[in-house]
């Protein structure tokens, strides 16, 4: 089997990763890869949007199965194309990816099959979102920009007149261009927040072994929102009873209802919830694996994953038997370029690579990187996804941040603190 995976990121590493060691993988080739996807893969110089050149890569390299790892690809309708020229790919059609790539869409749908979520609504005109948070009186409130921003659309507020600049910075500054033309604003939602992907064909739904996300830069959830500082699964908070509760009350009719709608969900389905008093409430649908949620899930997957997502893509995951899973737990840290989510220098050399991986049950995943003459360097604001594994959270970490120990660049930092809400 040939696999095509798309994407750059600290995911689609892992996705190489996971996929080479695979029973009856011949080659896995990463369009466009960084410096860790060329080690364990082949990278091929062509753009993760770039979907006219991936299909002629594919038909004319024998790919049996493309894997897209980022949104934008799928939102803009990579799977339609592939599936048009009866090319195998795991994703979810254009029309089905709005679920990631509209938040309003993504609203409606869950108002129709009865997901809780948080009381929301959306607005074009800047004035008439300002008339709806005055009426509101008191924050916390969230504004979100509408469309796809790489993780930072999402303004958390704790007064109407933060809500109201952030509501300004997208309608009138444009500061995520057509993404916030629409933006939908929603109650703030109190609790623990964890991550819930599953594997869909359509029809059939296998869930994953849970996860918890850092969004916030800095320690103790400070800081600005970013794409995520770091994971670990399993998330200790999702009991049984938790777990039975989500698939029943969001999986199950997200999946339905999007049948119903005339777009059937295949792909990835990634549930980020507030688990609040009244339970577990969604806080936005992701048509994708999630970055870094996918290095510690998949790094305890022990179940074929070529194999899972080719049944997947071929509307067969009913034939599967169920996963198995690393009864171990795994801990994800982020490092990442000084001025991240910001501005940040790209170029810097790194070192210290090959001595993390070199320690026991240890894997640094590459984000933002690329070889230069005969250096790795930074070429992102998330570099790299640092995972090890453990007996129980304490210990992953413990060995996860003795391989954070042996990285170093100019400006790369990370939090110190993933993983200690479990």
């Amino acid at each position: 089997m040939r696999i095509l995976v798309v994407g750059q990121g600290g995911r689609e590493h892992v996705l190489v990763w996971k996929l080479a060691q695979c029973e009856g993988v011949e080659k896995v080739y990463c369009a466009p890869g960084n410096a860790g996807t060329a080690v364990d893969g082949e990278n091929v110089p062509i753009s993760s949007d770039d979907i006219g050149r991936l299909m002629s890569f594919a038909k004319h390299n024998d790919i049996d199965l493309t894997v897209v790892g980022p949104e934008a690809p799928l939102v803009a309708g990579i799977v339609d194309e592939f599936k048009q020229h009866d090319l195998n790919i795991f994703g979810p059609s254009k029309a089905a990816a709005q679920l990631e790539g509209s938040k309003a869409f993504s609203k409606e749908i869950m108002s129709k099959a009865g997901v809780p979520t948080a009381g929301w609504k959306d607005f074009t005109r800047l004035e008439e979102a300002h008339v709806y948070l005055d009426a509101m009186e008191t924050g916390p409130v969230v504004v979100k920009a509408d469309g796809l921003a790489a993780g930072k659309g999402v303004s958390v507020c704790s007064t109407i007149d933060e809500a109201k600049d952030a509501a300004a910075r997208m309608l009138r500054e444009q500061v995520f261009g057509n993404a916030g033309s629409k933006i939908v604003i929603e109650e703030c939602l109190e609790g623990q927040e964890v991550s819930i992907l599953a594997i869909v064909d359509g029809d059939t739904i296998i869930p994953l072994e849970t996860s918890q996300d850092h969004k916030r830069a800095h320690d103790g959830d400070e800081g600005p929102n970013t794409g995520g500082m770091g994971a670990y699964s399993p998330a200790t908070l999702v009991d049984d009873k938790i777990m039975d509760d989500i698939i029943r009350n969001v999986l199950v009719p997200t999946v339905h209802t999007m049948r119903v709608e005339g777009h059937p969900f295949s792909g990835v389905l990634y549930a980020g919830l507030m688990l609040t008093p009244a339970g577990p409430k969604v806080l936005e649908f992701n048509v994708r694996f999630g970055d870094p949620e996918a290095q510690p899930v998949l790094m305890r997957l022990q179940t074929d994953l070529a194999q899972v997502l080719s049944l997947a893509a071929t509307g067969r995951l009913s034939e599967l038997e169920g996963l198995s899973w690393d009864e171990r737990s795994a801990v994800c840290v982020v490092m990442a370029s000084d001025g991240y989510p910001g501005s940040y220098e790209k170029g810097r050399p790194i070192t210290g690579i090959e001595e993390a991986d070199a320690l026991s049950d240890t894997k640094v995943f590459h984000a933002g990187t690329k070889i230069r003459d005969v250096d790795t360097v930074n070429d992102g604001g998330r570099v790299l996804g640092v995972t090890a594994l453990g007996d129980g959270i304490p210990a992953a970490k413990t060995a996860a941040y003795q391989a954070v120990d042996c990285i170093s660049w100019e400006g790369g930092w990370n939090r110190t603190d993933i993983s200690d809400k479990a």
